[in-house]
């Protein structure tokens, strides 16, 4: 019933994305980048990617975004929904699943670095500065 009515309504299921919730482990602190259009803050995240699991393209996704190195866990801590606002003005609902990465270091040098800011903060400052109610609620109930 939900494909019939999506096609009648012209609308799609749920896409999904994997993201990474970046910790130091020292700190306790979670690590948030800015994104590339608007500026918000947010958490490393894409598509799945071909031969890697969901947890090694979260891990992908943090370095190539933010220059994270770790090992994320297999295991999603998490998950929360936006709507991902496309170039023609319309938006599709995406499921995001979160892989916690314990940071073991972080490099200067990565694939979108003149693109990001990042920054440390605690899970509950995160969840200030994030706009998505899930990633709010994720980073509240989050502890280290």
């Amino acid at each position: 019933m939900r494909d019939v009515l999506g096609k009648i309504l012209g609308k799609r299921p749920p896409v999904m994305q994997v993201a990474a919730l970046c910790l130091d482990p020292k700190t306790g602190k979670v690590l948030l980048i800015t994104s590339r259009g608007t500026k918000r803050w947010i958490i490393p995240k894409g598509w799945p990617m071909s031969g890697r699991s969901a947890a090694g393209a979260a891990l992908r996704e943090a370095w190539e975004e933010a220059g994270v190195r770790g090992k994320a866990q297999e295991k999603p801590v998490g998950q929360f929904a936006y709507n991902k606002r496309q170039g023609r003005g319309f938006s599709i609902p995406i499921n995001v699943q979160v892989y916690l990465i314990p940071v073991t270091a972080l490099d200067n040098e990565f694939p979108e670095a003149s693109e990001r800011k990042r920054k440390w903060f605690t899970p509950a400052e995160a969840a200030d500065l994030v706009d998505e109610d899930g990633l709010k609620d994720l980073l509240r109930n989050f502890t280290p």
